[in-house]
């Protein structure tokens, strides 16, 4: 398009957003407005995209990363005429796929949920990293941004990662608008101070003037042609432009125009341009993507081995079984154990080093494209992270997140280092899997179970050694779990996970020494649990003793109560959980202290068995 074509279409964008907001009664047209000569330049002149068919391996990817200007997006999308203008009309109604933040479950040309500011450029990051290091093709990844969200620390996460790894492939737009919600941003329209920050992390950096549809046109060519290193394109722009009474006022972030009418017929009224989008180039068939007979790795009963271990072998193993397979870590690999994958695929591991945002949103990114990514660190550390955990479950994504070092048995380190909340975070993402397993066997099966599921995927893997109570050929799933212990004598039924399934056997035949008899259930899956041998053991045994090494809010014990929480009579629940702050101590100690051990569960059981009689 020529210079009169872009700004009569940037108008068109501004109107649409200003009607569709009208329409819905609620929405950010202002924040829509700034950006829509952005927008439009980038539509008609630089974006290359088959709107039919979404999944194309050479479509250029664009992140709206301020979700809440999805007018734009959806006026957008009616100028390539993927969408109506009935449908641009249903925005933020009831059944409508035009949602007031654009998600991918919903709309086939949205690449990620985006509305917590600051993750679309760490998202972005990670499909640019998929397509220079894994996919192989030409697509470059656009990402727009606003200026508020730059006060985000995962957004100079994500500057300094695409820096490293010189991603020219990636080109961040910024909208200076200048104002926030409450009024104006840290850095007003100073573009130099953003310029300095990103040309810090090795970016290039364009500044120019966002209304200037030629001087936008010239700084996206000079994107394009940059290489070696990511480039910015910083826009200084005015929030509401075009509508004298709302342009560069403050007081009128995320409100529909107060005259919409008025403010459409300023503009110059609707338009019904249709804009032909460039057609991605030709591309090579997808990525092949090799499939072999997994052979996972095999331990013998009463081996002690550290679940990490089993994890990372496991994982080594599959990456070998399934070209798909990356894994990525948070430079801990030798903690983890990630870095077994590290040395057999090294084309498909990806150092993170101490960004956990940039961790998962990398592993996001990859799961956008495809693939299907192992991201681990610490438990503790995944906790940082957990908004964008949050993000990729709206987004539908499936990744694995891998957290060691969990729980009190990590010993001497400190509070600081134990996953303590870990279960309880992921136990609340919607559709969720939590596994974690007490043995080797377990874990590497469980390493390929994840692979195959849906949603977000958790493993808690143990730091020290544990003996191997299941042989090589047990399997294990979601919603599984074993009872180690059993007979018709059973007084009551122990429930424990990973390492206090060891310490729950150990009570078990330490009690049955003086008569009592308890059931012990291996609840490897947290989430999903299984309801039924619970039930089974509620019914037998009258009684449940939940042991975990976890806080008491939101882990084991909350999710075997959620099994009774049907208002039916439940069995007595008790539950032993860590309910102090842990200090510096051996895991023996540790566990000890916290009265997780088999000498605590068998004086719980004890005193439980106690009371019964009395009674």
């Amino acid at each position: 398009m020529n210079t009169t074509e872009l700004a009569a279409l940037g108008q068109q964008l501004r109107v649409d957003s200003v009607r569709a907001s009208a329409a819905a009664g609620s929405g950010h047209p202002t924040s829509a407005m700034s950006a829509a000569d952005l927008m439009a330049v980038l539509l008609a002149n630089h974006l290359r995209y088959d709107f039919e068919r979404p999944g194309h391996p050479a479509n250029d990817r664009f992140v709206l990363s301020k979700g809440h200007a999805s007018p734009l997006l959806y006026a957008a999308y009616k100028a390539a005429g993927a969408i109506e203008d009935g449908e641009l009309l249903t925005f933020r109604r009831l059944g409508s796929r035009l949602e007031g933040h654009p998600t991918p479950r919903r709309v086939p040309w949205v690449e990620t949920a985006t509305g917590s500011l600051g993750q679309g450029l760490p998202i972005a990051a990670g499909i640019a990293l998929a397509a220079k290091r894994l996919d192989r093709t030409g697509y470059r990844v656009w990402v727009l941004c606003g200026d508020s969200e730059l006060a985000e620390g995962s957004v100079w996460e994500a500057a300094e990662h695409a820096g490293y790894e010189n991603l020219d492939n990636l080109i961040a737009i910024v909208d200076v608008n200048r104002l926030g919600q409450r009024g104006p941003t840290r850095h007003g329209h100073d573009l130099d101070a953003y310029a300095r920050r990103f040309q810090a992390f090795g970016w290039h950096a364009i500044e120019t003037d966002g209304h200037d549809v030629d001087a936008i046109d010239r700084a996206y060519a000079q994107a394009l042609a940059t290489t070696g290193q990511p480039a910015v394109i910083l826009a200084r722009t005015l929030k509401g432009k075009g509508v004298a009474s709302v342009e560069d006022r403050e007081g009128l972030h995320g409100k529909p125009l107060p005259e919409a009418e008025a403010a459409i017929a300023e503009l110059g009224g609707p338009r019904t341009t249709h804009v032909r989008v460039s057609e991605p180039p030709a591309a090579a068939a997808p990525r092949p993507v090799t499939t072999e007979a997994l052979q996972l790795p095999a331990f013998d009963v009463g081996e002690e081995v550290a679940t990490r271990d089993a994890f990372g072998k496991a994982l080594a193993a599959l990456g070998g079984a399934r070209g798909d397979v990356v894994a990525l870590d948070g430079e801990v690999g030798d903690s983890t154990r990630t870095e077994e994958f590290a040395k057999a695929h090294p084309n498909r591991f990806f150092e993170c080093y101490i960004a956990e945002q940039q961790l998962v949103a990398s592993a996001a990114g990859m799961a956008v494209r495809g693939w299907v990514p192992y991201a681990s660190t610490f438990a503790a550390f995944l906790t940082r992270a957990h908004d964008f955990i949050r993000m990729a479950s709206i987004s539908g994504l499936g990744i694995n997140l891998v957290g060691s070092h969990a729980g009190v048995a990590i010993g001497q380190d400190g509070p600081s280092q134990m996953g303590l909340e870990d279960l309880a975070m992921f136990r609340a993402v919607h559709g969720s899997t939590v596994f974690y397993p007490c043995d080797a066997n377990q874990t590497a099966k469980l390493v390929a179970a994840m692979a195959s599921l849906d949603g977000i995927r958790y493993l808690r893997t143990t730091r020290g050694r544990t003996p191997v109570v299941y042989g090589p050929g047990e399997e294990f799933g979601a919603g599984g779990s074993r009872t180690l212990r059993s007979s018709e004598d059973d007084r009551l039924t122990v429930v424990a996970a990973g390492v206090t399934v060891h310490e729950a056997l150990a009570a078990a035949d330490r009690l049955a020494e003086d008569g009592i008899r308890v059931r012990v259930i291996d609840l490897y899956s947290v989430k999903p649990v299984d309801a039924d041998t619970l039930r089974g053991a509620a019914e037998e045994t009258g009684c449940l003793l939940t042991v975990e090494d976890h806080h008491a809010e939101g882990g084991l014990g909350d999710a075997v109560a959620e099994v009774f929480a049907d208002g039916r009579p439940g069995p007595r629940t008790v539950r032993l959980a860590v309910r102090t702050m842990p200090g510096s101590a051996a895991p023996d100690e540790q566990l000890h202290a916290a009265g997780i051990d088999a000498a605590g569960i068998s004086a719980a059981v004890r005193l439980l068995v106690e009371e019964t009689v009395a009674r």
